[in-house]
C-alpha cells in the first residue's frame, strides 16, 4: 500500500513512521510512505504558503494553489503508475484472446484519488474506517496547519474528512501518523503474525481480552488457570467472555454495536445478575 502525506513538516512525519513495525514493513516493501512538502509548490521566493483570511479573524490560512499543485503532482504520479500497469494487463489480456489492444485507459485520468483531509470537523476515525481505507492501493493524506486550508481547494480534491477525536491539534501530521499506523497493520505482510490483526481491540466492536506472560505468578497475582490448561476451546470461550466483560466495563457504548450469540447473551445476563448489575 502507498501512503502520500501532503504536509509542511515532512521530517516530522517520516521520523515518526520510519521506525518499529511500520519502518520494517517499508523496508520489506509491504508499504510505501511518501511525505510531500507543500512548500515546494509555493510560488514565491520565501516558500510561504499562508495568507490572511478574507473577512478577518485570528491566524493565517493555507492558500489553495500550493496545496492543489502538490496534490496534482502526487495524483499524476499515481495515475501514471497505475495506468501503465493496467495497460500492460490489457495488452496481455487482449493477446490471450487474439484481439487488439483494449482501450481500458479511456476516461481514467478523471478518476479521483482517495484523499483524506485531517480535520476535527471530519468523521471520527475508527477500526471500520481503517479496514475500509486499507483496501486502497494509494491513499493521500492532507495535513492542514495554522487556521486550516482555503475551502475551495478542499472542495476540489478531498474525498474524505476525518478526525481522530474531539480536540484541536496544531496540525494534521499526528493524526496522519495515527491513521497510517492503524491502516498499515491491516495490510498483508506488515505484521509477522497476520492473525493478530484480526483479534485485537475493536474486532467485532469488542475490546481485546486481558493477556498474560511469564512468570505464572507476579506480585501475588496468578495467571488465570484456564490459560494454563491447554484446552483451546475453553481458552477461546474464556477470551470471548473476557472481551465482553471488558467492553461492558470500559466502553459500554460499543456493546450496542456488537453481535452476541443467544448463548453469549444468556451468559452475559447471568454474569450481570451475579454482579448485581441488573435487578
Amino acid at each position: 500500500m502507498n501512503f502520500h502525506i501532503l504536509t509542511l513538516f515532512p521530517e516530522m512525519v517520516l521520523n515518526g513512521l520510519n521506525t518499529s513495525i511500520i519502518g520494517r514493513a517499508v523496508n520489506a516493501g509491504f508499504l510505501s510512505i511518501e511525505a510531500v512538502n507543500i512548500r515546494d509548490y509555493a510560488f514565491n521566493k520565501h516558500q510561504s504558503v499562508d495568507d490572511y483570511p478574507y473577512g478577518g479573524g485570528a491566524g493565517m490560512l493555507m492558500q489553495a494553489e500550493p496545496v492543489y499543485l502538490a496534490h496534482e503532482a502526487v495524483a499524476e504520479k499515481i495515475l501514471a503508475r497505475t495506468d501503465t500497469a493496467d495497460c500492460r494487463e490489457d495488452q496481455e489480456s487482449a493477446a490471450a484472446v487474439g484481439a487488439g489492444m483494449a482501450t481500458a485507459n479511456e476516461g481514467k485520468l478523471s478518476r479521483r484519488i482517495r484523499t483524506v483531509y485531517l480535520s476535527p470537523q471530519g468523521r471520527v476515525f475508527d477500526q471500520k474506517m481503517a479496514e475500509d481505507l486499507a483496501k486502497e492501493d494509494d491513499l493521500i493524506l492532507l495535513c492542514g496547519h495554522y487556521e486550516g486550508i482555503d475551502e475551495r481547494v478542499l472542495e476540489e480534491i478531498v474525498t474524505d474528512y476525518v478526525s481522530i477525536g474531539d480536540y484541536v491539534l496544531t496540525g494534521g501530521e499526528l493524526p496522519a501518523m495515527v491513521m497510517v499506523d492503524a491502516i498499515s497493520r491491516l495490510v498483508p505482510g506488515v505484521l509477522h503474525n497476520d492473525v493478530s490483526a484480526e483479534f485485537e481491540s475493536f474486532q467485532d466492536n469488542l475490546l481485546e481480552y486481558p493477556q498474560y506472560s511469564r512468570p505464572e505468578e507476579w506480585h501475588g497475582k496468578k495467571v488465570p488457570p484456564v490459560l494454563l490448561s491447554g484446552h483451546h476451546a475453553n481458552i477461546e470461550k474464556w477470551r470471548r467472555e473476557q472481551s465482553i466483560i471488558r467492553t461492558y466495563e470500559r466502553r459500554p457504548d460499543l456493546l450496542d454495536k456488537c453481535e452476541l450469540t443467544e448463548k453469549e447473551k444468556k451468559w452475559f445476563r447471568e454474569w450481570l445478575e451475579e454482579k448485581n448489575e441488573i435487578h
